[in-house]
Parts: structure tokens; C-alpha cells; sequence
């Protein structure tokens, strides 16, 4: 009985604390809290969800920003909706990578897919493809991905204009710099697991070496690679190899914090991680829910250094370091001391638990292996060992010196977990005695109601009880539901046959069950047009980025179009009708009134659509949508995205984009600073800085308001194509210039207009 009530007791708990509203007295507001899982496969969807998510987000096989998760197909996708929903667990489908025209089609059918198996919300980044849902499926919900670069009012007052719901906020975000966010619109934000370096939508390291985008789920995580620092010519003298590599992310030592904030949803990171991995995180973070104001036990900790970290941080949101410049490999957790070693045995005195099979590696050499033997001192085969035990491993590492042993995985935790996932659905159930017949009611927590009839016959010799009825209608042990109230009212000797209980049991259990997961509604479908003013003037058009005075003058002398310059040169150079300044990136503050602007971000957009405005290639613009979304909300000249593939360009909306034919790419920009990682100030405008990869490519590296802008070691250059540019209708061209000198830049003009 003890167990029963507890059972009971722990699924009410779960149950109210998990979607009644916390009242935060601090800010006088009612907030309803999400706690979001990953899931990269049905293994991972019911980790989440029986370990206590409320809501999972995945991927389908195309179109999700993890290419190289497992993912659902179409057929699994009903399959995960259906389970989720059964317990009440909404599902988010990732549809957040950049879109191309030739997969428009495509992508709107697999959303029509989508809404019509029950999806709860979409979660996107293509500005043109969140325009364009919003029109054709009006009744789809869409969460603003967080590579949409969502950090400021401005720009999430464009996503909601547009009719977006949520935002997931840039993780470099401090926690009062979101809640400074006054836009009535639900926020979301990732509270553990990997973190980007670069800010998220913002980079084009992977594609710009090799084609593989990270705005399309293929990042080749070039910021785990190992980089040497150049300063003026000369290596910077370092241990440290990974200058770009983050730790994880993990905010369970503050997690009150953002519990009191006016946050709506916390969001896990690791569609690519294992089931137990996704089950105990998100079993963490519901405990912390659960008991608001409570600590992460040291047990929790110890665990989640086994399942995965590069070092824990609690990020940006509490202005903690978050660069792990030593390893980007997985650290484990330290578990005990080599005290001894010879060729054939390694003797360790431990500081935790140890199990066979335990992954384990060895600190300083960095080497790993199995813990397939475990000795004792005695010399006898144990399968555990616990803290302050002395205990032998075979040398199959070949292991020269005294070391610290780390447990990198362990297969006794991952069973663990999996075993021990449980949740149970409260039902109330009614019975009572109408005429000839027993009237049975399941009610769920979300107030649906099944019920059907047995027929009952007079006692003969013996009626059935109460308990009798009680004891078997209850029994729901298999299926997902427990008893949480029954009421029987019953005024006269009846008897009824218990195998008609049963029965009866199963049928109401299973009408509950296709209930609780019914995903069926109905769909609306609207047209949509890709109208746009079409001009009839192709004079060509000629731009330039400028870096410094030189540079502007070129463009000056030549009579260009359209010079674009920082703050810095702009506050020269403004009262030339030519010159237009280019925005920051991370923008929290316009204060300039200017008529003339580059946006490089959508708030500039939003903040300065009445401008004669041109938007920036950072945007991230490769399809029409795109164009025309902007082109609606006042840009003149849409840049493309480096992403295009400039051969394939016949059905763009050609008149109204801007190329970059030569110049110098950004391959990302962070709020981390490589060159302070190693205690240097790289504020000094004279010095000049590289990252250099094991390849010997060299990245410039440029700093502006404690952000580091790092480039492409190369430049592009397809002056040559640009007859052919123009054959097809494109009229405007731009150079993006780095540390090209006057005549260089005087050249580069001329040699576009010979063209």
C-alpha cells in the first residue's frame, strides 16, 4: 500500500508542479513553465518524455539544422507525435535551416504534413520561409530559431509582427539583458548542454571551407579544431591549441534564477545525444522544477560530467567564461589516483564508484580504454568497486607514469537510467449502478472522458463488493495510466462477472489512449504571390565595403554607388549622399538617424524600413521569399548570401539583389576573444592578428566593441563573370574589402566597369 501511494503521490506531484503557474512575486506576473528535450530518435523522444519533458524537439529527414542526428521519417514522425501527445508532451518539428527556391515546394507540403499529424509548432530561421508559412498555413505555429540571431527588441518585434509566437534567444544573451526584452512574446533559451562560438545563425566557417553549412545542419565544427595565434608576423607562444572551443553549458547551479525570471520554456541541447544522455539531464531539470528553489544534488553533477562535458559553464546567461581553450574533447569525471603502475597492472586508489564495462582514460596521457577487469587488492575479479577502494587494471594501455583516472561513459548509469524512466498518467474513475448495468468513466487530467456499460445480474449466493470491483478495475499496470481517484456508488447487492471487468478495463484504457493522441484537424490553405515592383532601369550599380580612409576615397574619386562604412568612418564621411552606415551585427542600440543603411541584422530592418535601406549578406538570403520579405519592409538591394551558388542563379529575383563579386568573407563573429584567451589586450589598432589552422590557412582576426570578427583566409573573386551576371539581369555588384590599398580598390572598380 506504501508503494501505491507513493506512486500516486509522485505522479500528482510531478503532474501539478509541471504545469500549474509559478507566481513570481519579484515581477507581479504569472508565468507558465516548459521544460524542452532533445530527441535525435524514438529511443531519445521517450527518454524525454518519460523523464518528465513537456515538450520534445526534433528533426525530420530533411530541412532540421542537425543533418547528422538520427532523425524521424515521415512514418516515425505520426509515431513520436502520437506518443508525446499520449502523455500530454507537445512536439516542436525543426525546420530551421535556410531553404533554396528549387525547395519551396517540398518544404511547404512537408509542412502541410506536418500540421496535419498534429505537430504542436514549427520552429524556423528562414525569414522568407516564416513569411511564407505564416501566410499559406496561417494556423501553424512557428517558434523563431535561435539562428535567427534574435537579440534585440527590434528584430523580435519583426518575428511577432509576422506572427511568430516564440523566440529562442541568442545564447550570449545575459539573463538581464533578456528580461530587458519588452516584447509580449514567449522566450526561450538553452540552459545545458554544447555551445556554439560563433553567435548562432551569424556563422560561415564550415561552409566557407568545404561547402558543408552550418545554416543548413552540416557544420564541421571548425571551432573544436585546433589554432596557433599570430600576432604581427609572429606566433604567440602557447599550450593551449583550441582557441575557439566552448565548454557546456550548464545552469543547474543557478537554475532558481531563471526560474524567477519571466523565461517561458528551457531548452536542452543534444538531438545528437544518447538516451540516457537526453533521459537524465531532463530528469535534473524537472527535479529542479518540481521543487523550486532547490540545489543540484552532488550525485546529479558527478552523473552528468560521466554522460558528457568539455568543462561546465553557466554561460553568457550569468556572465560566466565560457571558452575551454585546453581540450575540446568530452572530460569525464575524475574518479580516482594512479598510486602505481608497472608494464602489467595499473593500481589506483579510487575517489568514487567504479563498474565493469565503465569507460575510462587516463588524465595527462590521454589514453582510454574499458574497464573490462577490475581487481582487488587480493587480486580477485570484482565487477564494483566504491570509494576509497584500491583496485588493479590491466596495463593495456601501456601506461608509463602516475595519472588521474576519469570515467568517460558508464554502461551501469546508462541502464540505470533507462530502467528507472517511469510516468504514469492520473486518471479518475467513476462507477455507478444505473438500472441494470454498471456505468464506468475514465477522466484524465486533461479532461477527457471515456465510458461504457456492463450488464450486472442479481447475487445468486455471494454479490461482489466493492473492493472486488475496486481491486480490478484499478489494475492498470501495463498501460500508462494510474488510479488517482475512484468513486464507486453502488446501493444494492449486484453481481458482476470479472472477466467483464477486465474487459472493460482494457477497451476504456484503450479509448483513452487514442484520445489522448488523436492528431487529426482540419487544414487551411492560402494562397501566396511573389508580386514585387520590377524597375526598368539596369544601369549597373557598384559598392564597396571600406575599412578605412583610403579605401573610401577610392570609391569617392570613382563616383560608386554606394560606400559602406562603420560608425567610425561614418561620422567623417556622412554628409556624402554616397556613404551608408553599416550596423553592427549585435545591435542593441540605434542611435544614428541616418537615411542611408546597410542592416545586418533583421531589428535594423524593423528599426529603419522608412531608410533607404540595403540588407547585408549576413542575413542569410537565398531563396525569393527572403528577397521579397525584405523588399515588402523597405530594403532597396537585397545581398545574397556567400551560400548561393552564383551558377545557378536564372530564377532569383535578379533586379533587386546585390552580389559580392571580390573580397575578404566573415566566417563568423563572438562575443569570445581568442587572443584574451591567452591574456593579451588585442585592442591595439597597429597590431595585427591571425588564427592559423593546421592547414597553415591563416584567418585575420578583427575586433570592434569587445566583439572578434574572424575572416576567410581567402578572398573570392568572380569579376571575370559578371558579362554573365549581367546577361541574366543583375545590376548591382559589390567589393568587400579588407586591407587593399587605394590603387588596388581604384583597379578593382575599373576593372568592373570594363566588364
Amino acid at each position: 500500500m506504501k508503494t501505491w501511494n507513493a506512486v500516486v503521490c509522485q505522479a500528482m506531484h510531478s503532474f501539478i508542479l509541471s504545469k500549474i503557474m509559478i507566481y513570481l512575486c519579484k515581477k507581479e506576473v504569472i508565468f507558465l513553465k516548459e521544460l524542452l528535450s532533445p530527441a535525435g530518435n524514438m529511443e531519445c523522444l521517450k527518454a524525454a518524455v518519460l523523464n518528465g519533458a513537456d515538450a520534445v524537439y526534433l528533426g525530420g529527414k530533411s530541412f532540421g539544422a542537425r543533418a547528422y542526428a538520427g532523425n524521424f521519417s515521415d512514418e516515425e514522425m505520426i509515431d513520436a507525435v502520437r506518443y508525446a501527445h499520449l502523455y500530454g508532451v507537445k512536439i516542436y518539428v525543426t525546420v530551421n535551416t535556410i531553404i533554396y527556391n528549387t525547395e519551396v515546394d517540398e518544404l511547404i507540403k512537408y509542412i502541410e504534413y506536418l500540421y496535419k499529424i498534429g505537430v504542436d509548432a514549427l520552429i524556423m530561421q528562414d525569414i522568407g520561409m516564416i513569411s511564407l508559412v505564416r501566410s499559406v498555413l496561417p494556423n501553424m505555429e512557428i517558434h523563431a530559431s535561435t539562428q535567427c540571431h534574435n537579440h534585440n527588441n527590434d528584430g523580435i518585434r519583426l518575428l511577432k509582427e509576422l506572427g511568430v509566437t516564440r523566440i529562442v534567444l541568442d545564447r550570449e544573451m545575459s539573463l538581464e539583458e533578456i528580461e530587458n526584452i519588452d516584447v509580449d512574446i514567449e522566450k526561450e533559451v538553452f540552459i545545458h548542454g554544447a555551445l556554439c562560438n560563433c553567435y548562432s545563425g551569424c556563422c560561415l566557417f564550415s561552409f566557407m571551407n568545404g561547402g558543408r553549412s552550418g545554416n543548413r545542419g552540416e557544420c564541421t565544427q571548425s571551432c573544436r579544431l585546433p589554432y596557433k595565434l599570430i600576432k604581427n608576423g609572429e606566433y604567440v607562444n602557447s599550450d593551449s591549441k583550441y582557441l575557439l572551443s566552448t565548454k557546456e553549458l550548464n545552469t543547474s547551479y543557478d537554475f532558481d534564477k531563471l526560474m524567477s525570471s519571466d523565461i517561458v520554456s528551457f531548452k536542452i541541447e543534444g538531438r545528437m545525444k544518447s538516451p540516457s544522455y537526453v533521459g537524465y539531464v531532463t530528469r535534473v531539470y524537472r527535479r529542479l522544477m518540481d521543487n523550486y528553489g532547490s540545489k543540484v544534488l552532488k550525485s546529479e553533477e558527478d552523473n552528468l560530467k560521466i554522460l558528457f562535458n568539455r568543462d561546465f559553464t553557466s554561460g553568457y546567461l550569468f556572465k560566466d567564461k565560457v571558452m575551454n581553450i585546453e581540450s575540446s574533447n568530452h572530460k569525464g569525471l575524475e574518479i580516482g589516483k594512479v598510486i602505481d603502475v608497472n608494464d602489467k597492472k595499473i593500481k589506483v586508489k579510487l575517489y568514487t564508484d567504479l563498474y565493469q564495462e565503465d569507460g575510462i582514460r587516463l588524465k595527462y596521457c590521454n589514453k582510454g580504454m574499458m574497464a573490462n577487469f577490475i581487481y582487488n587488492e587480493k587480486g580477485l575479479l570484482i565487477s564494483k568497486a566504491t570509494k576509497g577502494d584500491v583496485i588493479y587494471l590491466d596495463n593495456k594501455i601501456n601506461l608509463k607514469d602516475k595519472d588521474i583516472l576519469v570515467k568517460t561513459s558508464s554502461s551501469y548509469l546508462d541502464k540505470e537510467i533507462i530502467t528507472s524512466s517511469i510516468k504514469k498518467i492520473l486518471i479518475n474513475i467513476d462507477i455507478k449502478l444505473i438500472d441494470e448495468f454498471l456505468d464506468i468513466t475514465f477522466t484524465d487530467n486533461m479532461n477527457n472522458i471515456v465510458s461504457d456499460k456492463i450488464k450486472v445480474e442479481p447475487p445468486v449466493k455471494k454479490g461482489t463488493t466493492n473492493e472486488e470491483i475496486k481491486e480490478k478495475i484499478t489494475k492498470l499496470g501495463n498501460t500508462p495510466f494510474v488510479c488517482n481517484n475512484i468513486n464507486i456508488d453502488i446501493d444494492r447487492d449486484i453481481f458482476v462477472n470479472m472477466k467483464d471487468i477486465n474487459n472493460i478495463r482494457r477497451l476504456l484504457c484503450d479509448k483513452l489512449i487514442t484520445t489522448r493522441s488523436n492528431t487529426k484537424r482540419d487544414i487551411i490553405i492560402n494562397k501566396y504571390s511573389l508580386d514585387y515592383n520590377k524597375e526598368d532601369d539596369y544601369n549597373t550599380e557598384i559598392s564597396i565595403l571600406a575599412r578605412n580612409k583610403e579605401q573610401v576615397q577610392a570609391g569617392i574619386d570613382m563616383n560608386i554607388d554606394r560606400i559602406y562604412v562603420d560608425s567610425e568612418l561614418y561620422d567623417i564621411y556622412k554628409d556624402n549622399d554616397k556613404i551608408y552606415l553599416r550596423l553592427e551585427r549585435v545591435n542593441n542600440n540605434y542611435n544614428y538617424d541616418s537615411k542611408n543603411i546597410l542592416a545586418t541584422e533583421i531589428g535594423a530592418i524593423y528599426k529603419y524600413r522608412d531608410s533607404n535601406l540595403i540588407s547585408d549578406y549576413y542575413l542569410n538570403v537565398v531563396n525569393n521569399y527572403s528577397i521579397k520579405f525584405l523588399l515588402d519592409n523597405g530594403v532597396k538591394r537585397v545581398t545574397l548570401s556567400p551560400e548561393v551558388n552564383y551558377n545557378y542563379l536564372d530564377d532569383y529575383i535578379l533586379d533587386k539583389v546585390e552580389l559580392i563579386i571580390y573580397g575578404t568573407i566573415e566566417n563568423m563573429i563572438t562575443k569570445s576573444c581568442p587572443i584574451k584567451e591567452l591574456g593579451i589586450c588585442p585592442c591595439k589598432k597597429e597590431d595585427i592578428y591571425y588564427l592559423e589552422d593546421i592547414n597553415k590557412n591563416r584567418y585575420r582576426v578583427l575586433h570592434n566593441n569587445c566583439l572578434t570578427h574572424i575572416m576567410h583566409y581567402k578572398k573570392i573573386n568572380y569579376i571575370d563573370n559578371i558579362s554573365y551576371y549581367k546577361n541574366l539581369g543583375i545590376r548591382s555588384y559589390r567589393l568587400e574589402l579588407l586591407d587593399e590599398s587605394y590603387d588596388e580598390v581604384i583597379r578593382l572598380i575599373d576593372e568592373i566597369r570594363k566588364k
